[in-house]
């Protein structure tokens, strides 16, 4: 589930410049012609053999008839569901995008103030709500590499056992990983947010939601009501599936999402 709900963020979430969900990060790189694929934080995604595999499904069946930015959608909607948490419904429709480009990629880093990632999300037309359940619940599956939370190893306010137990998992070499939530950590849920309410987020932007003003009481009332969270799990994620895309007669539907249509 996390390489599907990765690779959705990462593609519905650009500079405000660019479009929005158009499978434009599915583009590879060229010699002398970056893509958004092999950018910053992209670099390290995954998940990209499953797009494959169910587009070339879909273009024996149905050639030219399914985008691969709803293909991206659809396999994202499932994995949510199959790793316990909410289903829900997605408009289809959408087109693929005609560029790629390194400087559409915008996305808040691990240490970003919650300030600041307020206004990325306010950028794409969403709000703290938004906010507070897309990045809590797409930290509530998966792992982080140790190189990314040494500002959190080095806070004192951090839960002590846990603290112990990453500082010991991080010394081994190769940069390992741990689970960015320590209580259920394959599953959709909001364990994560108890989790930052005891000072235990394994990711700074995750624990300083749960202690800025304008954000704790949606941590709080997240920590505190599953079936709250699980209902604006999916509604977010619905609207962060509207971002910008192209419908009609704009852009492409392409068959290879990794190709564009034109070849270059």
């Amino acid at each position: 589930m996390r390489s599907t709900t990765t690779l959705f963020f990462l593609f519905c979430f650009l500079a405000p410049s660019a479009l929005g969900c158009d499978a434009s990060l599915l583009i590879d790189p060229r010699p002398g012609r970056p893509s958004e694929k092999s950018t910053g934080p992209n670099a390290s995604v995954r998940g990209y053999e499953i797009i494959d595999e169910a587009k070339r499904l879909l273009e024996a069946a149905c050639p030219r008839t399914v985008s691969c930015s709803d293909i991206v959608t659809l396999a994202t909607r499932d994995s949510v569901a199959l790793a316990g948490g909410p289903r829900f419904s997605v408009p289809t429709g959408r087109r693929d995008g005609l560029r790629s480009s390194p400087n559409d990629v915008n996305l808040p880093g691990p240490t970003i103030p919650v300030a600041a990632s307020i206004q990325l999300f306010a950028a794409q037309g969403m709000n703290a709500n938004d906010m507070v359940t897309l990045i809590g619940g797409g930290h509530s599956v998966g792992v982080v590499h140790c190189s990314l939370i040494q500002d959190r190893l080095a806070d004192p306010a951090m839960d002590r056992s846990l603290n112990a137990r990453l500082r010991n998992t991080c010394r081994a070499p190769n940069d390992p990983s741990v689970f960015l939530d320590q209580r259920t950590p394959f599953l959709v849920d909001n364990a994560i947010y108890g989790e930052i309410r005891r000072q235990r987020g394994v990711m700074r932007i995750d624990q300083n939601m749960g202690l800025d003003r304008s954000t704790r009481g949606i941590v709080s009332s997240f920590a505190q009501n599953n079936a709250l969270f699980r209902k604006r799990f999916a509604q977010a994620m619905v609207k962060m599936g509207t971002i910008k895309v192209l419908t009609g007669r704009s852009g492409e539907i392409r068959r290879n999402c990794r190709v564009f249509n034109s070849g270059r």
